[in-house]
């Protein structure tokens, strides 16, 4: 069995240069250029190249700023199992998906569910969330939810 730190993403079609690349904007997105290039020993001009190159092949999906929840407001953090009737599927997820108290929605094996995490004010808001907006929704035959007691590792995108 492997060590942790010995595994190796299967078929990651990237080099060396990148992953170190990637490996420090996974740390530390503002990096500026000049001083990424200093840390992996290349120009800011080449450092600029390879990240447009892995962003424009969807290596790199976005940048964007990760918000502590409890600091604006968010107390409680919940994942929600979603039966959903087959042919109402992809209305239900469209639906899903434009909700601001949604963060991220998956479609899972299984009878047709879908897997979505959310987080709200307080319980109040959840109720609200789950009474009028997911129970009353064409399609949805059952929910399961659970409320996060703690967090110990959250993955924002893929580290390598």
């Amino acid at each position: 069995m492997k060590k942790m730190e010995e595994y190796q993403i299967p078929n990651l079609k990237i080099d060396e240069l990148d992953k170190k690349i990637l490996s420090i904007l996974h740390e530390d997105g503002r990096i500026s250029y000049t001083d990424l290039g200093k840390k992996v020993g290349v120009s800011r001009v080449a450092v600029q190249t390879r990240i447009n190159n892995l962003l424009e092949k969807g290596v790199i999906e976005k940048f964007t700023t990760v918000i502590n929840p409890t600091k604006v407001g968010i107390h409680v953090s919940a994942f929600f199992n979603v039966e959903v009737e087959p042919k109402f599927l992809e209305s239900v997820a469209e639906l899903l998906e434009q909700d601001p108290a949604v963060t991220s929605l998956y479609h899972m094996t299984g009878p047709s569910k879908l897997h979505m995490h959310g987080i709200f004010s307080d319980n109040q808001e959840m109720e609200r969330f789950l009474t009028e907006k997911l129970y009353a929704v064409e399609g949805v035959v059952s929910v399961d939810c659970q409320i996060l007691i703690k967090r110990y590792k959250s993955r924002m995108g893929m580290k390598l």
